[in-house]
Parts: structure tokens; C-alpha cells; sequence
């Protein structure tokens, strides 16, 4: 591969417990991970540290302008050119983002992977392949709903409030309606083989004549 050549951006998007992590693992498994890099959107929460626990609760954590986007745009832009940026680690259970970051080196292949980067106008330019990964929503909740009580130290009744009061309402309103800037949608995510067959043929095609 020309190293001038800029890395091939994968965007992955869907609604919250969609299976994008999924996709994102196999195309990891079939590229080979010394070809490819992660950036989660979710790392890319806002700065809430100056807020109480009470009002960082209170955030739309669903809605776009909870996410520094801006940064994220920066990060690929800086990618493209092959140097390597520090995101943030942000933690999902006080709500706040932390003082560490994570290293991401310039690779051939970027994964970028959230549910609303294809409801940014800024980001979508930048994706050399949009994806999005289309599940049924009662799919989607109880993964939601196993992930934030198992990962996030959320309870029952709190994940049900969010998902009815922020979740739902932004899919509706964000996440649906931005599918149709996506090149490939995949019915089940990682368990649509053909598909997946498809997808990762693609991206070897693009891999192969950079």
C-alpha cells in the first residue's frame, strides 16, 4: 500500500444495542488488527466535570449536541494525514469525562463507530463506507438494557426511564432518518453472513488499491 495514500474511514452507524460493535469485531477479525484503528463516537462526550452528579443525569446524552464532534472531526482529519491523536476515556457511570486519554495510531483502515455520526454533516464526508446496522427495537433495548445494568452499574428502572424519555424519542428523531446516508445496510448486524461476506470483500477491494 502507498503509505501517502489517506487510511479508509469505515463509519458504522445504528440505534443504541444495534450490533455495530459486533460488525466492527469482524471486520477487525477479517482485515487483521495491525491494519486497523477504533474511535467509538461515545468517547467524545462533552466535558460534564463542572456539573453535580444530579444535573449530568439531567443531560440528553442521546441527542448530538451532547458530543464533541468537533474533536472527533479533528482526530480523522489529523488520521487522514497519518498522525496519531490522543481521544478521551470517558466514564459511563458518573456521567463525566476522565483526565486520561487513549492513544490511536494512523492505520489503514479507521473504525469509527456511534449512533448519531451519520446525523453530523461534518462527519459524513469524511467516511469512505457508511454502514448502518438496522435491528428490530425490542433487539435493541434488552441489549441496551444488559449492557448498562452489566457495563454501566445502571438499575432496571433507570435504563427504562432513559430509554423512554431520551433513547427512543432521538432514534426517532436522529438516528432512523440518517440511514439514509449510508451505502450498505445490514439487516442483524454481525449475524447477517452474507452481508457481512459482502462488506468485508468491499473493504479489502478499497485496501488493495490504496
Amino acid at each position: 500500500m502507498d503509505q501517502k495514500s489517506p487510511p479508509i474511514i469505515i463509519g458504522i452507524a445504528g440505534g443504541t444495542g444495534s450490533g455495530k460493535t459486533t460488525i466492527a469485531n469482524v471486520i477487525l477479525d477479517r482485515v487483521g488488527s495491525d491494519n486497523l484503528g477504533f474511535l467509538p463516537h461515545d468517547a467524545y462526550y462533552k466535558d460534564l466535570t463542572e456539573l453535580s452528579t444530579s444535573q449530568r443525569e439531567m443531560i440528553n446524552f442521546d441527542h448530538p449536541d451532547s458530543l464533541d464532534t468537533p474533536l472527533l472531526v479533528h482526530h480523522l482529519e489529523k488520521l487522514k494525514l497519518w498522525q496519531s491523536v490522543e481521544i478521551p476515556v470517558y466514564d459511563f457511570t458518573n456521567h463525566s469525562r476522565t483526565s486520561k486519554t487513549e492513544t490511536i495510531e494512523p492505520q489503514p483502515v479507521i473504525l469509527v463507530e456511534g449512533i448519531l455520526i451519520f446525523a453530523e454533516s461534518s462527519l459524513r464526508p469524511l467516511f469512505d463506507v457508511k454502514i448502518f446496522v438496522d435491528t428490530p427495537p425490542d433487539i435493541r433495548f434488552i441489549r441496551r438494557l444488559r449492557r448498562d445494568i452489566v457495563e454501566r452499574g445502571r438499575n432496571v428502572d433507570s435504563v427504562i426511564h432513559q430509554y423512554e424519555t431520551t433513547v427512543r424519542p432521538m432514534h426517532l428523531e436522529f438516528v432512523e432518518p440518517s440511514k439514509r446516508h449510508a451505502d450498505v445496510i445490514i439487516p442483524e448486524g454481525g449475524l447477517n453472513t452474507v452481508a457481512m461476506d459482502m462488506l468485508v470483500a468491499r473493504v479489502e477491494h478499497l485496501f488493495s488499491i490504496r
